[in-house]
């Protein structure tokens, strides 16, 4: 048997955290499609913080279950290799990209695709596909190894901004002429805006005053405010990443009916309450619309130019510290939950 730990959070209180000791099967006890991954690298953000915050209502808690009712395994999004295959097309040393648990090992069951596989396990089968597509790093034209820290810190949350931004631009701003903002210093926010530089609208980025000076420094909005200020009467959007219920009540009060569209992402503030003055976006309902419209090629085409001109900038953005080993991942994540981690730096944990 292989050593093996695993970090559960209690779900109810996410900072309380515990590292399971365990053991994972041997290639001897894997079943027919079953390969065994060792989790290397990975990225946490405080968008893992929203995938444990609404847990229950997307189902984020179901993609890697914990033995107690009470806990949970927050998913995060890294690197990691094949150890052990029951598939000649997966061969021990593999190293494939995707959506991961706080783990050391992962047992998939795999169905090969044109760039990897799709986990079949029976309790993932009827979650969003995107988590459940894993890419062979040899077989993704994106892939640059010299980039692996960038792509598991920003690659799921640019995935969402490329998603969002094409959906304004899709329905036309909702005939808005500013979109604003909140937790404008947030990896996902600052993603959005680059994605809707130069596109015919206002870009007015909310974040708290010690993140104006960062903020404003990515040179991606128009214009940087804290909370609290005052935003200009007209047609807008407002981009809810931290879910604030008085933020967007001060902005519904000043804006009224001039604010066309209420739109929530993120959820910083950890509620899982949805106001009814605000649509969820879900990402992956999104991405099924646009493989619909322009195919699984033009959609990777269209999502590869605009994650290059990202990448191009983001290295420049935000420096990478690097942990290692499980108690270092507990002890970033409750950093993480806490807000306690500053926006020009982001975590990265190899194992």
């Amino acid at each position: 048997m292989i050593s093996s730990w695993t970090v559960v959070a209690d779900r109810g209180d996410l900072t309380e955290t515990e590292v399971l000791h365990d053991e994972r099967p041997e290639l001897a006890e894997l079943s027919d499609c079953e390969v065994l991954l060792r989790v290397s690298r990975v990225g946490l953000t405080a968008n893992n913080v929203t995938y444990g915050v609404i847990g229950d209502l997307i189902g984020y808690w179901r993609f890697f279950p914990a033995g107690s009712d009470g806990q949970g395994v927050v998913p995060v999004w890294g690197f990691a290799d094949v150890v052990d295959s029951t598939l000649d097309a997966l061969p021990t040393g593999t190293r494939v990209y995707g959506y991961l648990p706080m783990a050391s090992h992962l047992v998939v069951r795999a169905r090969l695709t044109s760039s990897g596989f799709v986990d079949t396990a029976d309790h993932r089968a009827d979650l969003p596909a995107v988590y459940n597509s894993y890419l062979v790093t040899s077989q993704d034209p994106a892939y640059d190894e010299s980039l692996e820290n960038l792509q598991v810190l920003y690659r799921p949350l640019f995935l969402t901004s490329f998603l969002l931004a094409d959906r304004l631009v899709d329905n036309d701003f909702h005939g808005a002429r500013t979109v604003v903002i909140s937790s404008a210093s947030s990896k996902t926010a600052f993603g959005t805006a680059q994605c809707l530089r130069d596109r015919g609208v206002r870009l007015v980025g909310l974040t708290s005053p010690r993140n104006v000076e960062f903020t404003e420094s990515l040179g991606l909005y128009d214009t940087v405010l804290p909370y609290g200020a005052s935003v200009d009467v007209e047609p807008s959007v407002y981009l809810d990443f931290n879910g604030s219920d008085d933020v967007r009540s001060a902005l519904h009060d000043l804006l009224g009916t001039s604010l066309v569209k209420d739109i929530s992402i993120g959820l910083t503030h950890q509620t899982a309450s949805q106001d009814p003055r605000s649509e969820f976006f879900f990402a992956p309902e999104q991405l099924r619309k646009r493989t619909a419209d322009w195919g699984s090629d033009g959609l990777a085409q269209r999502f590869g130019e605009a994650w290059r001109g990202f990448t191009a900038q983001a290295g420049s953005w935000v420096g990478v510290v690097e942990h290692s080993g499980p108690e270092e991942l507990v002890e970033v994540w409750r950093a993480v939950v806490a807000g306690k981690t500053n926006p020009n730096t982001a975590d990265v944990i190899t194992f």
